[in-house]
């Protein structure tokens, strides 16, 4: 079967998310198709979840929340992947597939996805995923295939315009066509999306459990092709509004819980949900989104949005049926503080945040 999508990296994220949104779409006659998945990693370890995506009886994605306060929780069948490869073993069908077949290209390769090896090269089988994702689409350029478009899912601001940059740039210094670096810039559409979905915990050997929030905001520009339409889908003339609710609403309450967790060397195992149960410390983070947070964003037109989206951002953190550890949150602290918090001062000079700037202090 033809696959018009085709799909960099097996994460659990990209299951509950746009593999689940094109099953649903595709149960509704509107999706461009099914998904083909490629492993770029080439982990062993994850060597049994390639056949499992793609079994015919699909894998399964368990959402459970809480929605307008009520519980919710439901087990999905995706079955919108119908081929796994590996680009470690699989490249020359890769590339087949890629040429022949894709018209929309996604891609989610974890927070090193875009670094380079160094003596990489478009020859055989790169090594790096922008190198591979180099090597393939001169392979299309050259078969005269049409151009297509590229969503990546990474969690990058701006992330297509940063991977088209990176594609370019190695382009005009690996590949020496003008013509080439011309169409890879003008012809592909690169898009800029955010993705966002609380992904807790996986199934084995595919599948994940999920929240029922999910949202991917995909910015508009002329030609761009959706992989399926879908309720969690929306177009956006500008992603920044989105993109700073998350960044320092979600994002930065995640930061904020941490840090307290961190400081009070709290329970190794401790979830957001636990942490909040704790009457002080959910009134301390209400305190910052009321106070701090969301004057900031009233400063510059947003407040009625940022209320609106704490609103829906603590539900998220109450969740009863998700485990989202803070161990796992708390990873690289420092540099999360940076674009979360002092990110959010700098956004913001004239608002008082004496809370943060505690945190940003430490």
């Amino acid at each position: 079967m033809t696959t018009p999508i085709l799909q960099f990296g097996t994460s659990r994220f990209l299951q509950a998310h746009a593999d689940l949104f094109v099953s649903e779409a595709m149960e509704a006659d509107k999706a461009l198709g099914p998904i083909t998945i490629v492993q770029t990693s080439g982990d062993p370890a994850r060597a049994g979840r390639i056949g499992a995506l793609s079994a015919p009886e699909g894998f399964p994605v368990i959402i459970r929340g809480l929605v307008e306060g009520q519980p919710v929780e439901r087990e999905l069948r995706v079955r919108s992947v119908t081929r796994s490869l590996s680009t470690s073993s699989d490249w020359v069908e890769v590339r087949r597939v890629f040429v022949e077949e894709a018209r929309v290209v996604l891609s989610n390769t974890g927070d090193k996805g875009y670094a380079l090896v160094e003596g990489d090269s478009v020859d055989g089988v790169p090594q790096s995923f922008p190198m591979k994702l180099l090597a393939l689409l001169k392979a299309r350029y050259e078969a005269g295939a049409m151009p297509l478009t590229i969503l990546p899912c990474e969690l990058i601001s701006r992330n297509g315009e940063v991977l088209r940059d990176l594609i370019v740039d190695l382009a005009s210094r690996h590949v020496p066509d003008a013509t080439f670096v011309s169409w890879l810039s003008e012809r592909v559409i690169w898009g800029n999306t955010l993705v966002d979905r609380i992904v807790s915990e996986p199934i084995e050997p595919a599948g994940a459990i999920a929240e029922p929030y999910a949202i991917w905001a995909i910015e508009r520009q002329a030609g761009l092709t959706l992989p399926c339409e879908h309720p969690c889908i929306k177009l956006v003339d500008d992603l920044t509004p989105d993109e700073r609710l998350k960044l320092h609403i979600l994002n930065l309450g995640h930061t904020v819980l941490a840090d307290r967790w961190l400081k009070d060397s709290r329970p190794g195992g401790e979830c957001v949900k636990d942490i909040l149960a704790d009457p002080a410390i959910r009134s301390e983070l209400e305190l910052i989104y009321r106070e701090e947070v969301v004057p900031g964003f009233r400063r510059h037109g947003l407040g009625d949005e940022a209320e609106a989206y704490v609103a829906t951002t603590l539900e998220r953190f109450l969740n009863p049926y998700l485990d989202h550890r803070l161990c796992d949150i708390a990873g690289n602290h420092a540099e999360k503080i940076v674009r979360r918090i002092i990110g959010f001062k700098d956004w913001c000079p004239d608002v008082a945040m004496p809370k943060l700037s505690a945190i940003a202090a430490r």
